[in-house]
C-alpha cells in the first residue's frame, strides 16, 4: 500500500488550486488522482473566453485557465495519475483507485481532499414523455463533441434549461452553423448569468420561452421535432399553449449535481439541498481529516470561486498533515426564508482570524430586498440588494468581531427580507 500526506481526488481546478497550496504550505507528499487524460477538468473543454478575471486579472479560455494551473503542478514537482478511477474511499482514509497501468491501487492518506467536480442531470432524471430516438445529448456532451471531438451533434437545436452551459452551448451551436430554434425554461427565470444571457442569446436573437416545458419528442430513428408547453405556476402544461417546434436535436441543460459517489462508504455527512458534503469554515466534513472544495461542494458559476475554495482546502489539508485539528464547538448557519444554502454550514468561531466569506444561493428571484443575518434571534445587520438571482452565488462576511459579539450564539441565519 502507497502512502501519501496527501491524496487529492480530481485534478479540475480546485483539486490543482488545493495541490499548489498544500505545497506552497510545505507538504512535499501530495499525490492527485484524475480520471480523465489531461489535468484540467471540464475547463478544457470550455474554450470560450470568461474565466481568470479575478484569479488572473485577465480575460482567458478554459483550456487556457487550466494550463496555468497545470503548469505550476509541474513546476512544483507535485505528482498526479491521470486515467485513474477513484472506486472507493473508506473511514480510514484508504483510497482505492484504479488504472490501466498499475491496475488495482490502495493508497494510505493522512488527509483526503475532495475535488470530483459535478455531473450533468440526464434525460431520465426529468421523465419528458416521447420516443427514445437519436439526438438527444446533454449540452455538456455536445460541448465535447463540438470542442473536443469536432462532431457536430445538429443542425436544427433545442435546448432545453437556460443555466450557464446551455446558454453557452446556444451560442457555440450557432457559430459552428447550426440553427437554435429557442431555449426553453420551465421556471420564470433563467438560472444563468445575466451576461451569458446578453452575450450567448440576446446577441444572436436566440429567443428564450421561460415558463415552458418540453412535453413531448416526436421521432423514431431521430428526432424530428419537440412540443412544448407554456406552464401554470405548479409547472402544470396549459393545454392551448401548445407549440411544435421542428428540430433535429434537443440538449439537455437541466442543472448539475456533485460528483460525490465516493463519499458515502467514509460516511461524509452530504447535504439534501446541494447535494455535496456539508463542510467547517475549514473546508473540513464531518470526516476528521477529510475536506472539499469545488463542485463537488456546491455549483458555481465562477471558476476563479472554484480556485479560492480549492487554495482553503488546500492549506487546512497542509495544517491539518501538521497537526492542527479544526475541532471544537460549531455554530450552525442556517438558510431559511428565501435563502436556499450556505456554504460553509458550521463555523467554529476560535478558527476565524479576521473574517470569514459565507457564499449562497437564493430560491427566487428578489428585487430592492435585503440579506439579514441573525445571530440566534438578534439581527446582526441587513445588506440592500438591488436584485437577488438563483443563477448567481452571493457571497457575504461574517466578521470575527461579530462572532465575538454573539460568543454564546448557537446558531446563524441567513434570511431574505424584502421591504
Amino acid at each position: 500500500m502507497q502512502e501519501f500526506d496527501i491524496v487529492i481526488i480530481g485534478g479540475g481546478p480546485a483539486g490543482m488550486a488545493a495541490a499548489i497550496a498544500a505545497r506552497e504550505e510545505g507538504i512535499e507528499d501530495i499525490l492527485i488522482l484524475e480520471r480523465e487524460e489531461q489535468l484540467g477538468g471540464m475547463l478544457n473543454q470550455c474554450i470560450h473566453n470568461g474565466f481568470g478575471l479575478h484569479t488572473f486579472k485577465e480575460e482567458l479560455t478554459g483550456p487556457e485557465y487550466a494550463q496555468k494551473f497545470a503548469d505550476k503542478i509541474n513546476k512544483l514537482n507535485i505528482q498526479y495519475k491521470l486515467n485513474t478511477m477513484v472506486l472507493e474511499l473508506s473511514r480510514d482514509k484508504i483510497v482505492t483507485a484504479v488504472n490501466s497501468e498499475d491496475g488495482i491501487l490502495e493508497i494510505k492518506a493522512k488527509s483526503i481532499i475532495l475535488s470530483m467536480g459535478c455531473r450533468e442531470r440526464p434525460r431520465g432524471a426529468i421523465t419528458i414523455p416521447g420516443s427514445r430516438c437519436a439526438g438527444i445529448y446533454t449540452a455538456g456532451t455536445a460541448q465535447r463533441f463540438v470542442n473536443i471531438e469536432g462532431y457536430m451533434p445538429g443542425k436544427e437545436v433545442v435546448i432545453l434549461g437556460s443555466g450557464d452551459i446551455g446558454l453557452v452551448m446556444a451560442r457555440r451551436m450557432t457559430l459552428e452553423g447550426a440553427k437554435v430554434k429557442a431555449v426553453v425554461e420551465i421556471r420564470p427565470y433563467s438560472s444563468g448569468l445575466k451576461r451569458n444571457i446578453i452575450q450567448c442569446l440576446d446577441d444572436f436573437n436566440i429567443p428564450l420561452k421561460l415558463n415552458y416545458a418540453v412535453i413531448d419528442i416526436k421521432g423514431k430513428e431521430r428526432v424530428e421535432g419537440v412540443t412544448i408547453a407554456q406552464v401554470d405556476e405548479n409547472k402544470k402544461p396549459i393545454k392551448d399553449r401548445e407549440e411544435f417546434i421542428e428540430c433535429d436535436t434537443l440538449l439537455l441543460a437541466v442543472g448539475l449535481l456533485p460528483e460525490n459517489e465516493v463519499c458515502r462508504k467514509a460516511k461524509v455527512k452530504l447535504s439534501d439541498i446541494t447535494g455535496g458534503p456539508e463542510v467547517d469554515e475549514s473546508m473540513q466534513t464531518n470526516r476528521d481529516g477529510i475536506f472539499a472544495c469545488g463542485n463537488v461542494l456546491h455549483i458555481h458559476e465562477l471558476v476563479d470561486n472554484v480556485t479560492v475554495e480549492g487554495y482553503n482546502a488546500g492549506k487546512n489539508a497542509a495544517s491539518y498533515v501538521k497537526g492542527v485539528r479544526f475541532d471544537g464547538e460549531k455554530v450552525e448557519l442556517l438558510a431559511t426564508e428565501g435563502v436556499r444554502y450556505t456554504v460553509p454550514n458550521y463555523i467554529n468561531p476560535k478558527n476565524i482570524d479576521q473574517s470569514i466569506d459565507v457564499r449562497f444561493r437564493v430560491e427566487n428571484v428578489y428585487r430592492n430586498s435585503y440579506i439579514s443575518i441573525y445571530f440566534d434571534d438578534i439581527k446582526e445587520c441587513s445588506i440592500r440588494k438591488r436584485i437577488l438571482t438563483p443563477g448567481e452565488v452571493e457571497t457575504l462576511k461574517i466578521s470575527k468581531a461579530m462572532l465575538e459579539k454573539h460568543r454564546n450564539c448557537k446558531q446563524i441565519t441567513f434570511k431574505v427580507e424584502e421591504e
